[in-house]
């Protein structure tokens, strides 16, 4: 699951991606960049123990910590005006090692849950401006029967709902679940609007079986759009972006993000600097090399939520923890409105004009060959670790 009981985020890879890292080793060589890019993104490193003091279990607070008609709300986060989050499990397919939540607790919703979350969303007054439902997890696509309950509650209980979002690393992952029983789920709700985020890091993640399972989405009415992270040593370079880009838009899928790996526990050897990420986007955006209709936006995800990098957005650099002062265009007031029981960090300035800054830290820039510990980073054995989840499937 993405989630951890225990404090240690095990490696858990599926079948499919062990076959095809497999393939890579035997046609480029243990260690080589085709292997590395999946490598990096799924098997346990040691470098992972290397924990700084200003990295935390986890990046930010946005559950709604309320209680609904008597009952409390579990697995509901908001940050914005018209989106909600609902997360009906942390089961997932494989686990990334750059994980957002392989820290959070393990959690499943019961139906009940999920029905008293959909309630929120079409009853409570904060949410009337709500028209959006970010569905994530864990993966949803791993939970098709979770999936379908959501989707009823929606359809049955917040007709203010007319997108729903899911948030699935699936069809690179696992895709022979992009099956009929999912699609039929996928096409349940005709009238409203169903976008995939697939989390594709990679070009070479595009592998046949992928391509077929985003046909198959397609073709069952899904919109499809990609964010995803930026990694030192998978997609940290121009000549990697631009191929990546390229063949999502070939393929249909709408370029949205482009994230700054998150200061998240365990994670620095996968954190370029902020400035090196804008500098790639600055050479995507004038390189010639692609369409500009396939360029992303650099995010970053910060305490507070997502804020796009432009020109005015850091404010300051702080010396002693490589912290950067980002400005922000939310609102204290329209935060706490939006979700009255969230709680300002400690990270975050308000300026005269009620918007709030928050500090974020950077990260570095060594090469792999600098960190010293690539050579200890193998398969951990053959075993797949244990079942995603009975749930699954």
């Amino acid at each position: 699951m993405a989630g951890t009981k225990t404090g240690d985020f095990i490696e858990l890879i599926t079948p499919f991606l062990r076959g095809k890292m497999r393939a890579l080793e035997l046609a480029h060589g243990m260690n080589s960049a085709e292997w590395r890019a999946i490598a990096l993104q799924y098997v346990k490193n040691p470098l992972e123990a290397a924990i700084s003091p200003q990295e935390r279990r986890r990046h930010y607070e946005s559950e709604v910590g309320l209680q609904f008609q008597g009952k409390p709300l579990v697995g509901v986060e908001r940050l914005y005006r018209r989106t909600v989050l609902l997360e009906p499990t942390t089961v997932c397919a494989a686990h990334c090692r750059w994980c957002l939540r392989g820290q959070y607790p393990v959690k499943t919703l019961r139906e009940e849950e999920i029905v008293n979350a959909a309630r929120y969303f079409g009853e409570a007054a904060e949410c009337a401006e709500v028209d959006e439902v970010l569905i994530t997890g864990g993966d949803p696509l791993m939970a098709p029967k979770l999936l379908r309950i959501g989707f009823q509650a929606l359809k049955e209980h917040a007709p203010n709902i007319r997108t729903i979002r899911i948030g699935s690393r699936v069809p690179f992952q696992d895709p022979d679940r992009i099956n009929d029983a999912l699609l039929s789920v996928l096409g349940s709700l005709p009238d409203h609007r169903i976008e995939i985020g697939v989390n594709v890091n990679h070009p070479i993640e595009f592998w046949p079986e992928s391509i077929a399972a985003i046909r198959r989405l397609k073709a069952a009415g899904a919109t499809l759009y990609n964010q995803h992270p930026l990694l030192k040593g998978v997609n940290d370079d121009l000549a990697t972006l631009a191929a990546l880009y390229a063949l999502l838009r070939e393929h249909g899928i709408e370029a949205h993000y482009l994230f700054h790996a998150i200061p998240m526990q365990g994670m620095r050897h996968h954190r370029t600097s902020v400035k090196k990420g804008a500098e790639l986007l600055m050479r995507l955006s004038a390189s010639g090399e692609f369409s500009g209709r396939a360029k992303p936006h650099y995010a970053l995800m910060t305490d507070i939520g997502k804020i796009v990098l432009y020109e005015g957005t850091i404010l300051a650099r702080r010396a002693s923890d490589n912290a950067l002062l980002l400005r922000s265009g939310y609102r204290l007031e329209d935060r706490k409105r939006w979700n009255p029981s969230w709680r300002v960090p400690a990270s975050v300035d308000v300026d005269e004009d009620g918007f709030m800054c928050v500090w974020y830290q950077d990260g570095e820039d060594e090469a792999w060959s600098e960190l010293g510990l690539w050579g200890n980073l193998r398969l951990a054995s053959n075993d797949l670790g244990p079942p995603a989840s009975s749930i699954a499937g």
